[in-house]
């Protein structure tokens, strides 16, 4: 059954409270991690939003563009908010997280209010894939721990993309999977934000298995998510000298596009 936002477990970790003399505080939960305690880059993108959605005169973050400087753990962080330009549709806010290590990510937000108007037109149909019940739960390769982000998130992946999980690996870097928040939170535009960076890194498709740090992340979100399931899909153009890029679509459970994301990552070794 779907729960309250003060109910779910994904908005108790990206809470956030304004700190005396400026400034935004939280409180980083090692739960959200992606394995060796290292917190996912969706979750740290959701917190900073919070954090700039505290001032901002709009409810939605509609672009995100964050460079990650450092591999976050659990702990205090703050958050140092630059507003910038905002007028009547938009806002923007530089934001700044820091934790005892120094400063982890820097992120440009940019705030507006959203809706869910069907698109004038569109060059992204929603794949056909079978439905969640007939996809196949979050696995992993023998020998491949469960992060705790994976035991927050109920995914389950279209069989066409997961030979990898039994040794079979595609031809080309190209993830589907069927995402929603294990504790029935509907998706917002924050949940986005998460799904946008929480399936596998797209070279597991082909074999390439490990950590694949994300350097830089722009998340666009284009619409209000519907309730229920969302689809995602992530996939890879160009695989060479150690990087790769990543391209994201998500789309709700009406098939509206409702966030595209790119990334650069450096390749697991």
């Amino acid at each position: 059954m779907p729960q309250n936002s003060s109910d779910s477990a994904f908005d108790r970790a990206t809470s956030v409270s304004s700190a005396e003399g400026g400034g935004v505080v939280a409180e980083l939960d090692p739960g959200w991690e992606v394995g060796g305690g290292i917190l996912n880059g969706g979750y740290l993108l959701a917190l900073a939003a919070r954090a700039v959605l505290l001032g901002s005169p709009h409810p939605h973050p509609v672009a995100v563009s964050a460079s990650f400087l450092r591999a976050s753990a659990g702990g205090t962080a703050r958050v140092e908010l630059t507003p910038g330009s905002s007028g009547r549709t938009l806002a923007n806010t530089g934001a700044v997280l820091t934790t005892d290590a120094g400063p982890a990510l820097t992120a440009q937000v940019t705030t507006a209010t959203l809706g869910q108007e069907p698109a004038d037109w569109s060059a992204n149909p929603v794949p056909v894939v079978p439905t969640p019940e007939e996809c196949s739960a979050a696995l992993r390769p023998e020998g491949v721990p469960v992060p705790g982000l994976v035991e927050r998130l109920d995914i389950r992946f279209d069989p066409a993309t997961a030979g990898w999980v039994e040794g079979r690996p595609a031809a080309e870097p190209r993830l589907r999977a069927w995402m929603r928040l294990a504790d029935g939170r509907e998706p917002d535009p924050l949940a986005l934000l998460l799904f946008a960076d929480a399936l596998p890194p797209s070279g597991f498709a082909v074999g390439r298995l490990g950590w694949a740090p994300t350097v830089q992340l722009q998340v666009l979100v284009r619409a209000l998510p519907a309730p229920g399931w969302c689809l995602v899909e992530n996939s890879s153009s160009e695989v060479a000298g150690g990087w790769t890029d990543e391209d994201c679509r998500i789309w709700d459970s009406t098939g509206r596009l409702v966030a595209q994301s790119r990334q650069l990552a450096r390749l697991p070794r």
